[in-house]
């Protein structure tokens, strides 16, 4: 046996069992590098505010800290406005169900020749095998569903905690990471943190002034038509719409139809048509004008982005992506070597029917020096 088979052999179990350990280790760790990755997402999307605020020469994590008080606020604001309407729709809707249920009994019994009675059909559930099956699993699922709120509020307690130390500790942050680099890697690091912080502050308040002009003009329109809640349904398109990617604003307008139905079949339907007839007025007219100078990213990039970070990340994904894409291609713009289209070149892509539009501007932003 060679003398150098055995030391090899031992290496490669040794190998292999560190990466088993690493695969493990990772698995297991998947959920906290996740909420890691959204916090650092949150830290940078404030990074601006915090910043603006620290030079005028506020202590920055007390400028950290009125931040995520503002934006708890306006949380809990939204949560008590939401629950108020669902609350006061699920006792109107609970106090006129037997109404409702005396109807459908009567039209069946008119049109069957049926003797049905609301009564009877109670009884008959109360002392059913299957409705005393499902109490029973209610109950088992009463826990399963109180772990899940619990482990929801610890992983949002967790973000919080880790964004608030990113956002609060940010120079000091990127200070540890440039010192471990070479000084030509840190003009690097910290462009391509200023790209990140752009693109992903400027993603947020784009969408934030979007909302805005949403809710108003839906707000508007609830008005008009006398569709209960009409504050509450306008803050929740508004925000529905703009921070869930692509469908949001079919899945905002649902709750407002859902609610003017009872009132009147028509203004259900008339809310539908301003939903469809607004999304087309800002996919075409607000969205390019808010966020050409943020995240200038084509639309097929953008949802194809939105669908991998589906596949990758689930929910968090799809929120992150767009940020995330853009900062990828501003950061990769500036370092890709462009030419000018030859004749040749234009005049085929304007015998194609695509005429040759000028390449995009690079990032402009500020080389900042190591700090």
């Amino acid at each position: 046996m060679p003398r150098w088979l055995p030391r090899a052999v031992v290496l490669v179990l040794a190998l292999i069992a560190c990466f088993q350990l690493g695969s493990w280790a990772f698995h297991q760790l998947t959920g906290l590098l996740v909420n890691i990755l959204i916090a650092f997402f949150l830290a940078l999307a404030i990074e601006p505010a915090v910043a603006r605020m620290s030079a005028r020469g506020m202590r920055r994590g007390l400028a950290t800290f009125l931040v995520f008080l503002g934006v708890f606020v306006a949380a809990v604001g939204f949560v008590v406005l939401l629950g108020s309407m669902l609350a006061g729709q699920i006792v109107a809707m609970v106090q006129g169900f037997p109404g409702y249920l005396d109807s459908v009994i009567g039209s069946i019994n008119t049109t069957f020749h049926t003797k049905l009675s609301r009564l009877a059909i109670q009884d008959s559930l109360l002392h059913s095998d299957w409705l005393q099956k499902y109490v029973q699993n209610s109950a088992t699922g009463v826990l399963d569903v109180s772990a899940t709120v619990l482990g929801g509020l610890f992983r949002l307690l967790t973000v919080g905690l880790f964004s608030f130390y990113f956002a609060a500790d940010g120079p000091r942050l990127r200070r540890a990471l440039c010192s471990v680099l070479p000084p030509a890697k840190q003009s690097e690091v910290l462009r391509a943190w200023e790209i990140a912080v752009a693109k992903t502050g400027g993603y947020l308040y784009s969408r934030g002034l979007m909302a805005l002009v949403s809710g108003i003009a839906h707000y508007v329109v609830f008005a008009v038509l006398d569709v209960p809640y009409a504050p509450a349904l306008a803050v929740w398109v508004g925000l529905v719409s703009q921070f869930i990617p692509t469908i949001g604003t079919y899945l905002a307008g649902a709750l407002p139809m859902l609610i003017a139905f009872p009132d009147s079949p028509w203004y259900a339907l008339y809310v539908l048509g301003f939903v469809v007839v607004y999304q087309q007025f800002e996919n075409y007219v607000l969205q390019p004008k808010l966020t050409a100078r943020t995240v200038d990213i084509h639309p097929a990039v953008a949802f194809g982005s939105v669908i991998a970070g589906t596949a990758l990340l689930g929910a968090v994904g799809a929120l992150i992506a767009i940020p995330a894409v853009a900062t990828l291609q501003a950061f990769l713009g500036a370092y890709v070597k462009r030419y000018e289209v030859t004749e040749g070149a234009a005049g085929a892509a304007g015998a194609a029917g695509d005429p040759a539009t000028p390449s995009p501007r690079p990032w402009r932003g500020r080389l900042p020096g190591p700090r």
